[in-house]
């Protein structure tokens, strides 16, 4: 009698190349990514900015100064190799400032990104899953939001409560979720006409399955792209409310009331002016660079 023995991969084939098949579909992101990158020369550029921007902001305790300690004897300094950026009408070392409120900024921006991101595509996708009356209703709601003016929204409220970092952050995301729900609202009706949403419901599985582990994975690269362009979007949103006076509050550090400090100051020493301003300019255009480059990778008809 012949003894027979096989191996893993021929006895379960299928798992193999369902493997295989993941690996080729990652480095094929990956490829494209560089590639679509590669094209945009500018995109390149400010992206490896954005990380100098990210990294020196997240080592700002490194930073041998205190950003809100005051030295009058040291007012409105020139660069030097001392203090790279000068310093301020209080002489306060003006670089460590822009780190610290680098780290303000972008943890606001990133948050209230994550926040409105979850929200927005929950109620987008059950928005589109239900259709019918549940739908319109809930989209009007969605028109009522967009209709307001939210900036002008959010300074009101933020008038009435106390100004801080969280508070930022929660206002921000809930003026912000409306445009990742209409994407993601519209990807799910368009999502659950497909075969395999449908033989999913056919065999039994429940709604918040068919959401969960079929609609919004699918969704991926439409949700990356939306997140992208509402981090840039909160970023901005924060230094302007920081520079009308209702944001951070000094003496504490953002790029948006350092703007607000510096304008009284913009023939004296323009500089103290452009620093944060180039840092917000950078840091928005990289993020709104970075959604172009990931909705030309991400996109199906663009994957080879």
């Amino acid at each position: 009698m012949t003894d027979i023995s096989y191996s893993q991969e021929q006895l379960n084939p299928l798992s193999i190349s369902q493997k295989d098949r993941i690996e080729r579909e990652e480095r094929s992101f990956i490829n494209d990514f560089i590639y679509n990158l590669r094209k945009n020369k500018v995109a390149v550029i400010l992206l490896f900015m954005l990380l100098i921007i990210v990294i020196a902001s997240l080592c700002a305790p490194l930073s041998p100064y205190d950003p809100d300690k005051v030295s009058i004897a040291e007012k409105y300094m020139q660069p030097s190799s001392i203090h790279w950026f000068g310093t301020d009408d209080m002489g306060r070392d003006y670089f460590t400032r822009a780190l610290y409120g680098g780290r303000v900024s972008l943890s606001v921006g990133l948050f209230s990104m994550i926040i409105s991101t979850v929200f927005g595509v929950l109620y987008g996708s059950l928005s589109g899953y239900a259709g019918g009356k549940i739908d319109a209703i809930m989209m009007r709601f969605v028109d009522v939001f967009m209709s307001i003016p939210s900036f002008v929204l959010i300074v009101v409220i933020n008038a009435y409560v106390s100004a801080n970092i969280t508070t930022l952050i929660i206002i921000i995301a809930i003026f912000s979720w409306m445009s990742v729900a209409r994407i993601t609202r519209a990807g799910t009706m368009s999502l659950k006409e497909r075969d395999f949403v449908m033989a999913s419901e056919n065999f039994g599985a429940s709604k918040w399955h068919v959401l969960i582990k079929h609609i919004i994975p699918n969704m991926t690269s439409q949700i990356i792209v939306a997140s992208s362009i509402s981090m840039a979007q909160a970023i901005l949103t924060e230094s302007a409310l920081s520079f009308m006076g209702f944001g951070v509050q000094l003496p504490k550090a953002s790029w948006g009331s350092m703007l607000q400090s510096a304008q009284k100051d913009i023939l004296k020493s323009p500089l103290l002016a452009i620093y944060p301003g180039l840092l917000i300019l950078i840091t928005v255009m990289s993020f709104n660079l970075l959604g172009d480059v990931l909705r030309e990778t991400l996109e199906p008809r663009n994957r080879k």
